[in-house]
C-alpha cells in the first residue's frame, strides 16, 4: 500500500474552501477545483517507497503486471485505466461532451498526423481513449445532463417570452427530436456572437424573473440564470437551456457516457472516469469550441437522467453500477462496531477517505518497502494506492470510497 501525494488543479471555476476543508489545510484564497488521484500523465500522484517521492505513473511503468495485475494489463495495456478525482465547483464548468472510443482514436490519429501539438489550445484530442465518467455527490450537487425532451424545452423557452427564441421553440415542436436538437444547437453555436449576446441577456433576465417565482420550473430557470450570471452573453447559456437540470443529494451519483452533453454547476463530489482528458466544449468557456467536431460527437437524443444510488453487497460494500470495464466505484461506511472489511485484491485500487478515519492493514502483514506500507491510517481527504494481489483489510469509523477495475 502506498499513501498518495496528490496534485490540486487550480481551475477558475473551483471553490476556494471545499478542498482545503476536506484536506484540513488552510485556504490559499485561490480556486482549488480538482484533486487528482491516479497515474494520468497530466498530474500523476506520487508515492514514496523509501527512495523519495516517485510519480505513480513511473512506478507502474517499471512493473506493469506487478502493480496492475496480468488481467488488467491484458485488458487495458500497461497503465492504470481509471482516474479518481475530488471535484469542487463554485461556478459552472464548461458545457462539454466526451467522444466514444472509436471517435477518440480517429480524432487523436488525425491530429497527430496533421502535427497539431498536444498542448495547442485548439487541440481536441489529448489521447486516444474515451472518457466515460461517474460523479458521486459529497454535498448537495447540481449539474446539467443530457437533452430534455424537445417539446418540454419548447415550453420552457416560450415562457421566457423572448421574440428571438420563438423560432427555436417552433423547430423543437415541429421537427423529429434528433433533427430538432441538432438544428437548434447548431444554430445557437454558429450564430454571430455579438448578436447572440443580446438574445442571451434577454433570456437571462426572463429566467431570473421566473426563477424567483413559485412556478413549476422555477428551479430550472434559477439554474439557467445563475449560469448566465457567470457567463453573460455566452451562447452556451442557450445551449444549457436544452439540457436537464439534475440535483444530487450526498451519496447519489450520475453516470455520463459518450456523446452526452453535460456541465457541473456547484457542489463537492467524487468523480471516477476512464484515464483520459478528451473534452469537446459546447460553451460556457473562453477556451476553443470546435463546432463541427462537437456536432459529430454529440448524441442528439433526449435522456431522462438516471440518478444512481449504491447497491449493498452481502459484505457491506455499496456499489455504484455502471456499464464500463475501466472502473468501478464503491464505498464502505464503517463504524467502530463494523467487522473489518476485506477488499478484493484482483485489480489495482485507489482508496479515498472522505469522512472520519480509516485504517488499512495488509492481510499478509508484510513489510517489504518495495511494496509500500503494511499499515496506513487515512484521515479525511487522504488516499492510498493498493497494487493488484495485495490483500487489505479496512476498519475504523468513516467513509471509504474505493476505485477499482471492473474486470
Amino acid at each position: 500500500m502506498d499513501l498518495l501525494a496528490n496534485t490540486v488543479r487550480p481551475y477558475a471555476w473551483g471553490s476556494t474552501t471545499a478542498i482545503p476543508e476536506l484536506l484540513g489545510t488552510e485556504p490559499t484564497g485561490e480556486p482549488q477545483a480538482e484533486l487528482w488521484m491516479g497515474a494520468h500523465p497530466g498530474a500523476p500522484s506520487r508515492v514514496d517507497r523509501g527512495a523519495g517521492e516517485t510519480p505513480l505513473s513511473e512506478v507502474i511503468e517499471a512493473d506493469p503486471e506487478g502493480e496492475l495485475g496480468a488481467e488488467t494489463v491484458r485488458a487495458f495495456g500497461p497503465r492504470l485505466p481509471f482516474l479518481l478525482k475530488v471535484l469542487a465547483a463554485a461556478s459552472p464548468l464548461s458545457l462539454q461532451v466526451h467522444p466514444d472510443l472509436v471517435q477518440a482514436r480517429e480524432g487523436f490519429a488525425d491530429e497527430e498526423e496533421r502535427g497539431v501539438p498536444v498542448d495547442a489550445p485548439h487541440r481536441n484530442y489529448k489521447d486516444a481513449n474515451h472518457k466515460p465518467e461517474l460523479v458521486c455527490a459529497l454535498t448537495p450537487f447540481t449539474g446539467l445532463c443530457g437533452f430534455r425532451r424537445p417539446a418540454e424545452t419548447a415550453e420552457l423557452l416560450e415562457a421566457l417570452d423572448v421574440d428571438r427564441l420563438k423560432p427555436y421553440a417552433d423547430i423543437l415542436r415541429a421537427q423529429p427530436e434528433d433533427e430538432a436538437l441538432s438544428e437548434v444547437l447548431t444554430a445557437v453555436l454558429s450564430a454571430e456572437r455579438e448578436a447572440m449576446a443580446e438574445t442571451v441577456d434577454a433570456a437571462a433576465r426572463a429566467a431570473r424573473r421566473l426563477g424567483a417565482e413559485d412556478g413549476p420550473h422555477a428551479p430550472e430557470y434559477a439554474a439557467y440564470a445563475g449560469i448566465a450570471d457567470h457567463y453573460p452573453g455566452d451562447p452556451g447559456v442557450l445551449a444549457a437551456m436544452l439540457l436537464n437540470v439534475v440535483r444530487l443529494e450526498p451519496g447519489e451519483a450520475l453516470y455520463l457516457g459518450a456523446g452526452v452533453p453535460h456541465a457541473y454547476l456547484d457542489g463537492l463530489a467524487v468523480e471516477l472516469m476512464a484515464n483520459s482528458d478528451n473534452v469537446l466544449r459546447c460553451g460556457l468557456t473562453p477556451k476553443h469550441v470546435d463546432v463541427p467536431e462537437l456536432l459529430r460527437v454529440v448524441r442528439f437524443e433526449p435522456v431522462d437522467p438516471d440518478v444512481l444510488r449504491p447497491e449493498a453487497t452481502p459484505d457491506g460494500e455499496e456499489v455504484y453500477a455502471t456499464p464500463v470495464d475501466e472502473f468501478r466505484l464503491s464505498r464502505h461506511v464503517l463504524t467502530p462496531r463494523s467487522a473489518p472489511r476485506v477488499l478484493d485484491d484482483r485489480t489495482p485500487q485507489i482508496l479515498l477517505c472522505t469522512d472520519g478515519e480509516i485504517t488499512l492493514r495488509r492481510a499478509d502483514g508484510g513489510t517489504d518497502r518495495n511494496e509500500g506500507s503494511a499499515e496506513l491510517v487515512l484521515g479525511k481527504g487522504r488516499s492510498a494506492f493498493v497494487r493488484a494481489g495485495e490483500g487489505v483489510r479496512a476498519f475504523g469509523s468513516g467513509t471509504l470510497f474505493r476505485a477499482t477495475v471492473a474486470v
